[in-house]
Formats: C-alpha cells, sequence, structure tokens
C-alpha cells in the first residue's frame, strides 16, 4: 500500500508539473512563454539550422550525461530539471505549431530511441503545417565524412555533410582530442556544405598558421570514431564546454546516426618493450641525446616514453606544446614520487627529446621550436610543483573530483635538497660559467670587437668566413653591435674547439643560422616577454624553413666544449657556461636575480 500511494503521489506531482507547463504554453498568443517565441521566430526565419540548434540545446540541458559521476551513481544532487521523458511528455500535451515543430526534431534527434519513437507517435494526429525539410527530416542523407589533422597530432576535426530533403546541407564538425585519449572536446553545426567548410579550414592553415592535412574518411570509420570519442567525452569530469558544446551534441549524435555502422575506431599503436629500448638506443646514441646517458636520465626517459606509450595518442613521439604542458604541470607531478633534485632534470631532457622526436618524424622547425618554448614557459611552475605539497596517485583523482580537500595536506617525498631559489641561482651559477663569475658580473655592453682568428687553422679560413659573413649581416639587419661580438666570440670558440666542423661538407648558412640562433636562446631573444623576435623569423632571414638548425646548433655546442660544463638546466636547453656570450640586457636580469635570490 505504501508504494501505490508513493506511486500516486508522483503522478499527481508529475501532472500537476506538466499542466503548469500546459498553461505555460498555451498563453504564447500573450508573448510571456520564451520558448514558444523563439521557435516561432527559428520556424519563420527558413534556416532549418536555427531550429535544429534550438532544440538540440534544449536536449543537452535533460541530458543526464551533465551532472557528475557523483550524481549519476548515487542519485545525489537531484535538481528540478525534467528528464527528456517529462520534457516529451509536456511537448505532446502542448497541441499547437511550435511544439509540433519540436516534437519533429525530437523523433528524430532525441537522445533515447524509445523517446524518438513516441515523439513520431505523438506527431502522427497533428496536423499544422511544416515547412518540407522538417516534414521530411527522416529523410536527411549523409553523404561525406572528411578529417582534418593537426601536423603536431593534438587532435583532429571530424566533418559530416548532410543533406536535407529540399537540397539544404548542414556540415557537423567534432573535434577529437589525442592527448586526452580520444575525447570528443568540442562541436558545432553549421548551414554550410562540407566542401565550403574544408575550403575555409584550408585557407586557415596558410602561411604560419599551424598545418592542416585533409581527408576523405570511410563513413562507417567516422561514425565508430564520432561515437567512440562522444562517449568517451561523456564520462570526463569536469565536462567540456564551450559556447557550442555540448548544446550541439544532440544535433551531431543525429547525424552520425545517419552514418552507417560497422566501422573501426581508434586504434592505439603498440609499443613493445622491444621497441621502447630500441627507441630508447637510438635517441642516447644521437647528437641530442648523448649528453643524457647516465642512470637518472635513463630513468626519466623511461618515465616519458611511458606517458608517451599509454597515454594521450599513445605516440612516445608525438609531442606538441599541449602534451609538454600536461606532461610537466600534471603527469610528473602527479604520477612520479621521487626527490626533486631529480625530478628537476626532466626539462632538460624532454627539450631534448622533442627535438629528436620532431627530426624523426619531419615537423617544421617552427613547430619545433614553439613546443621548445612551451617547455620553457612552464618550467618554472613545474619547478615549483615538484617541490610543493601536492596530492598523488589516487587521491590526485579525488582530488580533481572534489571528493577530498585539494589543498591536503599532503606528505612530501623525503629529502628535498633545492627549493625554488636555490634551483635559480644553480641555473645563474651555471650560465655564468661560476660563482666567482656569477658574483664579478657587469652589465657592460659587449664591445665591437674584430673576429679573433687566433689558432684557427688556416684550412677551415675560408669555410669560417664564409659563415662569419652570414652571422655578421643577420646582426646588423636583425640585432645589433652586441650580438655581432657575441656571434663572433662563439663562431671562433666552435672553429678553434673542433676544425672538423668546417672541413666537413655543409651549408653555411645553417651553420650561421645555428650560431646566431644559439647565441639568441642564450640571451633570451626569442622570449617574448622580453620583446624578443620570432625564431621562424631568424630562420627566413638565412632562408631556412624546415628542420635541421637544433641539430646543427648542438654539434656546434660539442665543438665549442660547451656540452662538457657542468649545469642544472636553464631558461634554454644548454647554458653557454661563460659570460663573453651574454649581451648586457641578459647580464642586467642575471644581476636582478641574483640579488632578488642569492
Amino acid at each position: 500500500m505504501a508504494r501505490r500511494n508513493s506511486h500516486d503521489d508522483r503522478r499527481r506531482r508529475d501532472a500537476k508539473r506538466r499542466a503548469s507547463t500546459r498553461r505555460a504554453a498555451r498563453s504564447a498568443t500573450s508573448g510571456e512563454p520564451a520558448l514558444l517565441r523563439e521557435v516561432r521566430r527559428r520556424l519563420a526565419s527558413g534556416e532549418p539550422l536555427d531550429l535544429l540548434a534550438e532544440v538540440s540545446g534544449l536536449l543537452a540541458v535533460v541530458d543526464p550525461r551533465r551532472k557528475s559521476p557523483m550524481e549519476r551513481t548515487l542519485g545525489a544532487g537531484r535538481d528540478a530539471t525534467p528528464s527528456e521523458a517529462e520534457l516529451l511528455a509536456t511537448l505532446a500535451d502542448v497541441d499547437v505549431p511550435e511544439t509540433t515543430a519540436m516534437l519533429a526534431v525530437v523523433a528524430q534527434i532525441g537522445l533515447d530511441e524509445q523517446v524518438r519513437a513516441r515523439a513520431r507517435r505523438a506527431l502522427s494526429g497533428r496536423r499544422h503545417q511544416l515547412p518540407q525539410w522538417l516534414r521530411e527530416l527522416g529523410r536527411a542523407r549523409a553523404y561525406a565524412c572528411v578529417v582534418l589533422t593537426d601536423e603536431l597530432g593534438d587532435g583532429e576535426d571530424l566533418l559530416v555533410g548532410v543533406r536535407l530533403s529540399d537540397g539544404q546541407e548542414l556540415t557537423g564538425l567534432l573535434y577529437v582530442d589525442h592527448n586526452l585519449s580520444a575525447v570528443a572536446k568540442d562541436g558545432f553545426v553549421v548551414g554550410t556544405p562540407i566542401a565550403e567548410m574544408c575550403e575555409m579550414v584550408a585557407a586557415q592553415s596558410v602561411g604560419s598558421a599551424p598545418a592542416m592535412s585533409q581527408c576523405e574518411i570511410d563513413a562507417a570509420d567516422a561514425r565508430a570514431r564520432m561515437e567512440e570519442a562522444i562517449e568517451h567525452g561523456a564520462i570526463m569530469f569536469p565536462p567540456f564546454e564551450s559556447d557550442t558544446w555540448p548544446t550541439a551534441r544532440p544535433l551531431i549524435e543525429w547525424m552520425t546516426r545517419l552514418l552507417p555502422e560497422g566501422g573501426r575506431g581508434y586504434e592505439r599503436p603498440e609499443w613493445s618493450e622491444r621497441a621502447q629500448k630500441q627507441l630508447t638506443r637510438a635517441f642516447l646514441a644521437s647528437d641530442h641525446g648523448g649528453r643524457f646517458d647516465d642512470p637518472d636520465h635513463r630513468g626519466l626517459l623511461e618515465s616519458i616514453l611511458w606517458y608517451g606509450t599509454d597515454y594521450g595518442p599513445g605516440d612516445p613521439l608525438h609531442w606538441s606544446p599541449v602534451a609538454v604542458e600536461i606532461l610537466l604541470l600534471d603527469w610528473i607531478p602527479r604520477k612520479l614520487v621521487a626527490p626533486s633534485i631529480y625530478l628537476a632534470k626532466a626539462p632538460d631532457l624532454l627539450r631534448a627529446f622533442v627535438r629528436y622526436a620532431h627530426a624523426e618524424r619531419g615537423i617544421r622547425a617552427e613547430r619545433t621550436e614553439e613546443t621548445i618554448a612551451a617547455i620553457d614557459a612552464h618550467e618554472p611552475e613545474y619547478q615549483k610543483l615538484i617541490r610543493s605539497p601536492r596530492p598523488q596517485g589516487p587521491m590526485a583523482l579525488l582530488a580533481a573530483m572534489g571528493a577530498v580537500d585539494p589543498d591536503g595536506p599532503w606528505e612530501l617525498p623525503a629529502q628535498e635538497p633545492l627549493a625554488p631559489g636555490e634551483y635559480l641561482m644553480r641555473s645563474l651559477v651555471a650560465e655564468a660559467g661560476g660563482e666567482e663569475a656569477l658574483a664579478a658580473l657587469s652589465d657592460e655592453p659587449l664591445p665591437d670587437e674584430r673576429f679573433d682568428w687566433s689558432e684557427i687553422p688556416d684550412d677551415t679560413h675560408e669555410r669560417v668566413e664564409e659563415t662569419l659573413a652570414l652571422c655578421d649581416r643577420c646582426c646588423d639587419e636583425l640585432l645589433d653591435g652586441e650580438y655581432r661580438t657575441a656571434c663572433r666570440r662563439y663562431l671562433a670558440m666552435v672553429a678553434r674547439g673542433d676544425p672538423e666542423v668546417f672541413r666537413r661538407r655543409g651549408s653555411a648558412a645553417t651553420a650561421a643560422a645555428a650560431v646566431c640562433w644559439t647565441i639568441g636562446s642564450a640571451n633570451e631573444l626569442f622570449d617574448p616577454r622580453h620583446g624578443g623576435i620570432l625564431v621562424r623569423d631568424l630562420l627566413a632571414h638565412f632562408g631556412i624553413r624546415q628542420g635541421g638548425v637544433s641539430q646543427r646548433a648542438l654539434t656546434l655546442m660539442k665543438a665549442a666544449g660547451v656540452l662538457d660544463r657542468d649545469y642544472y638546466g636553464s631558461t634554454w636547453d644548454i647554458p653557454l657556461g661563460t659570460p663573453e656570450l651574454l649581451v648586457s640586457r641578459r647580464r642586467r636580469r642575471m644581476i636582478e636575480l641574483r640579488e632578488q635570490y642569492g
């Protein structure tokens, strides 16, 4: 009896709620209900997307996937938002043209098949006039699928072209983030044919914009990918939101259902233990990785490969600004339990591995420098994080869900020998070439001096002179006299340190670009915070568009003896270890930091 009374009470409450909604809907002619006025306006526009987007947004509001995992599992936080079934019941009870139009849309794009079937039954008794495209929405056909992929592989756009019965066209776009293991992160629908949409994307990829590759994709495979990505995205918490997502999710899911079934979804690459060991050997044997062949760096490299193979897209050679941000500001601080003096070595190792990976993948030089710049930008926060109390492992997941206090208290790993200020001082000492050099540092401008030919073998003079002329011209046209002196000094160090560099065949332009790039990097020339220039502008001066400068720079550093120096990491990969190569602005900044933290 108690159950029956409870059931009857629930039925009375539902009936009361629907009656209230019906009264509001029937007063539409008096201008009170905003929803019916808006539906009427969108119907009058003649643009199918206007009405479809409105109903899609309404369905997104009643979508149970918007709730947190705790609410879904335990039913906690029950609010007054109706369910999709309750929304349908309200529309079915109010017999006006606007609700008929909405029922026609719900019958196709509704979240649940049972709700869609009930909407079709409710429509069978309606006699209101609807536009052809809406009456025949069930005859819409998906006719083309395209995938757009970013050069660095962070994600892809999956596009579906749909043609309505009256010839009007829609294009749905779903952005899938591969750094989060194929998760739908954003999406929208436009009233534009898919061919025009692809042309617009191609036009935006010209010049300095990220390169996007376009290709058609099997319709069944596109459906499998989209369904998989949407499913993964729906369980993420907190959910991804934008001005169009997840309001466009019901509409994009409808477009996805128009595609054939039976396709293949995302397939993660398999990296065996043997393949990872081969990759490790190849990196450590390369010019990029030779200086990291020691136990600490090998251990860190193993962790970086663990992240690369088991997380994100599953490719250890995939590195982008977003990927390195996730690794440094989330994954390593959360996953690796180790002393900070050990973890502090990760950024320099990562810089070298990124350069190696991009060279293997044939990534453009400017994209490599963007990724390296991201490591530089995030390193200060990373160094602070690994020295700060923080949740790790399962506790980090609970903190992200709000189940435990994200502010701790947390216990740190044992033995934390370096504070952030001490770490910075170590970097400054390495950059200056020793504690005495740092203490004696001045900000006097470098003098305008001639190139020092002493101890440079005669048989290399022609090649060195050619490189020198190119360096001088770059400094005269893009930089200043201090940079010219620093580049001359560094070039002389290289030529004296290993003359074989200039006896081997090689491009003088690439060598000169490597010299200027190294001196610029050491002096934070490319840091936008200091009004620097772009790396690509420096490379363009030498007529260089592709990669190769970073690798040549490492070869010159070996020749100059820079890689033999002890160092503890800095803003750029390798401190040059002498104030003789630093311009006055950089030395002035080092003095300020020395006084602040010394």
